[in-house]
């Protein structure tokens, strides 16, 4: 006599814990508290199971999603599109650490604010420099009319 080993099938809709600490650990430095990001679970209109990375208050706006579809999981932006699918979990929360943005919002418009400034100064200087050479190349001549 013979055995088989079938696999076993998830429960639909719902994460095992193992699944979410995975996901959840991936995603740590997304999730520190200073990003304003949390997390939330769901389920598909066919009763799959779906993790979403929210953006910060007011709107929560959803970054990533990881749904867990037929023993495979697919990894999508926040707009739906797909950027990543396999049966492995682990290389699945690879992809999606590497895929949540690092900087802020509130970060890249502090460097752009400087760039903007640091631009406005060195261009007032640059004028202030070509007058200073216009005035060394007239002065000769000026002089020579007094």
């Amino acid at each position: 006599m013979s055995v088989v080993a079938f696999e076993r099938t998830q429960e639909t809709g719902i994460w095992s814990e193992r699944e979410l600490n995975t996901i959840c650990a991936a995603l740590q430095a997304a999730l520190a508290p200073s990003t304003g990001r949390e997390w939330e679970t769901g389920i598909t209109e066919k009763g799959d199971a779906q993790f979403y990375l929210l953006g910060a208050l007011p709107d929560q706006a959803c970054e990533l999603c990881v749904s867990r579809i037929g023993g495979r999981y697919i990894l999508e932006d926040g707009s739906g599109r797909l950027l990543f699918e396999h049966r492995n979990l682990d290389i699945v929360a690879l992809h999606a650490r590497a895929a949540v943005p690092s900087t802020s919002w509130l970060m890249v418009k502090a460097i752009t604010l400087w760039c903007a400034i640091r631009s406005a100064v060195y261009e007032r200087f640059e004028l202030i420099a070509e007058g200073e050479e216009l005035l060394v190349q007239i002065a000769p001549q000026l002089a020579a009319f007094a």
